[in-house]
């Protein structure tokens, strides 16, 4: 575990009033701003002028007052000195990985990651000269040999989607610091929990979507460095966030603003109800993943890296083995348990349920999902903390118990 309590990071964090007194931040729905003096605008444009040198706006493709509060918020969270707020997660990692790489630059990659992301990499980076090498992540030797004179980046998330792999951060970023290359982290499924920064990441990457929302209403992304990299994201001249435009609407910026307090709260109970369900599935046999249960392969490395106090995370996997078994068990837990919901996704306060192979990793050819450890049978749970939790274990442990993954079968 590391001494470090994100919790406090964000009570410390300057407050943002409301520009009358509020205890909200203002929002700031403004598309255009003024300059006071005719001379102003071009020094913003040559960056001479900004929001944190004379507090100058320009227009809210660049920086918007508002966001900027929930960017300064997410960089206290990761540690880190900045934070660039986008539409989306996979914008985050789109925009990072152009700056980081030109045409061809090569990515040394976990082949556990989100089917977006892997798309991304295997199918339109190459288009733009950018090559990938997919590797076991957790195998430091293997990355280490897929490294060439032209990788510019290793890229993996903290706990794959949907394998539960724990990647070894500090030994991947000295790998990277070897090699003179970047270490992005999606740290999507594990805020609070992890901070990928003291780690040696050099690049933390979320989907505002997931956990750090919580409410499943609204899309967002966010890109966690030092401010030299952020400001080369936000060129008005050469910058990919701003060329490409991927802005975070103030109004979602306004409502993960108002959400972000209560995170560490409900990142315990999602790990805390994670972890009574892991546990009593393992006591009856059933084939469940989790890496805050001591059987986890890599359980021992997680612990040494968690902030303490907040758990191992809110997923929970269960192999059922085939896709009729996995259909069977997400049907009975929705349509007759009523534990959960059948959707993509995951971070929401009810649990959601959904088959990884053929949902949000079917981006990925099917040997490859079989070589990197991912069965047609998976099944991702992000669990919720709605209901009592002893009926909730008590409504999983029957559906499993129904389609035969308990140890008496």
């Amino acid at each position: 575990m590391i001494p470090f309590n994100p919790e406090e990071a964000l009570r410390r964090t300057k407050r943002e009033f409301g520009e009358h007194g509020g205890v909200a931040p203002s929002l700031s729905r403004s598309s255009t701003f003024t300059v006071m003096e005719p001379g102003i605008m071009p020094e913003i444009f040559q960056g001479v002028r900004g929001p944190d040198k004379g507090g100058c706006y320009l227009y809210s493709r660049h920086f918007n007052p508002t966001v900027n509060v929930l960017a300064r918020y997410l960089a206290a969270m990761e540690d880190t000195e900045f934070a660039l707020c986008t539409a989306s997660g996979m914008a985050a990692i789109s925009c990072t990985l152009l700056q980081l790489c030109e045409y061809g630059d090569h990515i040394v990659a976990s082949d556990t990651i989100y089917g977006g992301t892997y798309a991304l990499l295997d199918s339109l980076l190459p288009k733009m000269g950018i090559r990938t090498t997919f590797v076991d992540i957790t195998d430091l030797s293997a990355v280490s040999a897929a490294v060439d004179d032209r990788t510019r980046v290793l890229y993996t998330e903290a706990v794959g989607n949907p394998t539960l792999k724990v990647a070894d951060l500090p030994g991947l970023s000295s790998l990277a610091k070897r090699f003179g290359a970047a270490l992005v982290v999606d740290n999507t499924f594990t805020p609070i929990v992890l901070t990928p920064s003291l780690l040696g990441a050099d690049v933390v990457i979320h989907s505002l979507t997931k956990f750090i929302n919580g409410a499943s209403d609204l899309l967002g992304g966010v890109i966690c460095a030092d401010r030299d990299f952020v400001y080369r994201l936000m060129d008005l001249h050469h910058g990919r966030a701003m060329l490409l435009g991927p802005v975070l609407d103030p109004r979602s910026a306004f409502d993960v603003l108002q959400r972000l307090p209560h995170l560490p709260l409900r990142m315990r109970e999602h790990g805390v109800r994670a972890m009574a369900i892991a546990s009593r599935l393992e006591e009856i046999g059933a084939p469940v993943i989790y890496p805050g249960l001591a059987s986890h392969p890599h359980h021992e490395r997680l612990r040494s890296m968690i902030n303490e106090g907040f758990g191992y995370g809110g997923i929970l996997t269960i192999d059922c083995g085939t896709r009729d078994t996995a259909n069977r068990l997400m049907s009975i837990l929705q349509n007759k348990e009523a534990f959960g919901l059948i959707a993509v996704s995951l971070g929401y306060f009810d649990s959601l349920i959904s088959n990884s192979g053929a949902s949000t990793s079917s981006e990925i050819a099917p040997e490859d999902q079989k070589k990197m450890g991912l069965s047609p049978g998976l099944v991702r749970i992000s669990i919720g903390y709605t209901g009592g939790l002893d009926e909730r274990i008590a409504e999983i442990e029957r559906a499993v118990r129904e389609v035969g993954l308990d140890g008496n079968h």
